[in-house]
């Protein structure tokens, strides 16, 4: 039996747990359509998803589109909806492109969305209405062979870290995954392909649209004005090649299964600091009460800006890392240095530029010598403004280009001791001694 088949066995729902999970979708459904029954339209309670496409894993989320007539206006829809959820799962209001529920029912997760149901995909009237035409090309273009092939892929995705469109993965979308599988005849074919790809590769099942820009596109089967791995970045792409190159050449269940990494001890940790001769900071907000998904997006935006301005202030950033817990967003940086010499050179205009002459004006009297010339440029040494790290971040964070969410009154920050004492082990683990999930 071969590895691949090895690993089926092990993901591949049993009829037991299918049976179950499709009955519990019959009676959603079903209530579902009750509670709209009274109201004068049309609406169509449809499954969508992993589920209604037999590409699903155990435990699984369901989709639960209701599909309303084009002629119902937006907020009317939108409030119906959820008053749905309200009703039926009493969950969470998520919110895309129009507000919708999460919750649970027979204790799996449900995605009760509202959708007008087009035509085609030509005449979209939200981004969700392409849904249910993805579950009909899925059906279509697959059979129980091929969708056991994406099961073993959306595996693989998971194991190394790149399943999952959401903000915090940043990569391989369900969908994504089926139509690389559809495209390439199955999960070795894909891998194998994966393996060679190049930043910018471009895939197109059925017709090509117009030129879009990523690390990879794909035009979305059911709209040539999509790209269906818009929301791959570069370094999940990254990882996911890496990945396929090694599995060819190492097959193992750990792509599918990687083991749980225990994390470093403080000593550990400290040692591996001092061999690297870096330091280290931590800036810890308050997490902010809106929407998951949303929240990534803005710690990415924050990380991101912190990174730039520690960059631009000659610190220099060699890694970073970043957590949200229940009440707290904590990122850590591992710098070349935290505390800097008094001076620095400044680097002027060219001496035959015309702002030569008020530069050579502002700098006549410095304090540090006056201007000189090098490599054809005026520069002159001056003081810092912040020789110091943690008296940068507190006068710069607010000013960075932070999430919008995320408070900078409330900012902490830790030093390299306190950072190496109170930061999560797990977390400074990933930092100091990265590795692949399938080298652990």
């Amino acid at each position: 039996m071969s590895l691949e088949e090895t690993v089926l066995k092990k993901i591949r729902p049993s009829k037991k747990e299918t049976k179950t999970i499709m009955d519990s979708v019959v009676r959603l459904k079903g209530i579902v359509g009750d509670f709209l029954r009274p109201y004068a339209y049309d609406v169509s309670v449809v499954l969508v998803g992993s589920v209604a496409k037999g590409t699903f894993l155990s435990k699984p989320d369901l989709d639960v589109f209701m599909m309303f007539p084009e002629s119902v206006p937006e907020d009317e829809m939108v409030r119906i909806a959820l008053a749905a959820g309200d009703e039926v799962l009493r969950g969470e209001r998520m919110y895309a492109e129009h507000p919708y529920t999460r919750g649970t029912f027979d204790g799996l997760t449900v995605d009760l969305v509202p959708c007008y149901a087009i035509k085609d995909t030509t005449k979209l009237m939200s981004a969700v209405d392409r849904t249910p035409f993805h579950t009909e090309y899925v059906i279509s273009h697959t059979d129980e062979t091929l969708r056991d092939e994406i099961r073993l892929l959306k595996v693989f995705m998971k194991g190394i870290g790149t399943y999952g469109a959401e903000p915090n993965t940043r990569g391989f979308s369900g969908y994504l995954c089926e139509s690389l599988a559809i495209h390439y005849g199955g999960f070795l074919n894909t891998v194998r392909a994966a393996a060679d790809w190049k930043e910018g590769v471009t895939i197109a099942l059925e017709k090509r649209g117009p030129a879009m820009l990523g690390p990879m596109i794909l035009y979305d089967p059911v709209d040539a004005k999509r790209n269906v791995a818009s929301a791959v970045h570069i370094d999940t792409f990254a990882t996911f090649v890496a990945a396929c190159k090694r599995y060819l050449e190492e097959p193992s269940d750990k792509f599918f299964f990687p083991a749980e990494r225990p994390a470093l001890s403080e000593g550990t940790l400290s040692d591996l600091s001092e061999m690297h001769g870096s330091r280290l900071i931590t800036v810890i907000f308050d997490r902010p009460d809106v929407n998951r998904d949303n929240l990534y997006s803005q710690i990415w935006k924050t990380r991101y800006a912190i990174s730039r301005k520690l960059d631009s202030y000659d610190f220099t950033v060699l890694r970073a890392v970043h957590d949200m817990t229940r009440t707290k967003i904590v990122i850590v940086y591992e710098l070349e240095r935290d505390m800097l010499s008094k001076t620095f050179k400044h680097i002027g205009p060219p001496v035959w530029v015309r702002a030569a002459s008020s530069f050579l004006s502002k700098w006549k009297d410095n304090e540090y010598g006056g201007p000189f010339i090098d490599e054809g440029q005026w520069n002159v040494v001056t003081e810092r403004r912040h020789r110091s790290v943690l008296d940068m971040l507190a006068d710069e964070v607010a000013v960075a280009g932070i999430g919008r969410d995320i408070i900078p009154e409330m900012l902490l920050i830790l030093d390299h001791d306190e950072t190496l004492l109170s930061v999560n082990k797990d977390l400074l683990t990933e930092l100091l001694d990265p590795k692949q999930p399938w080298d652990v």
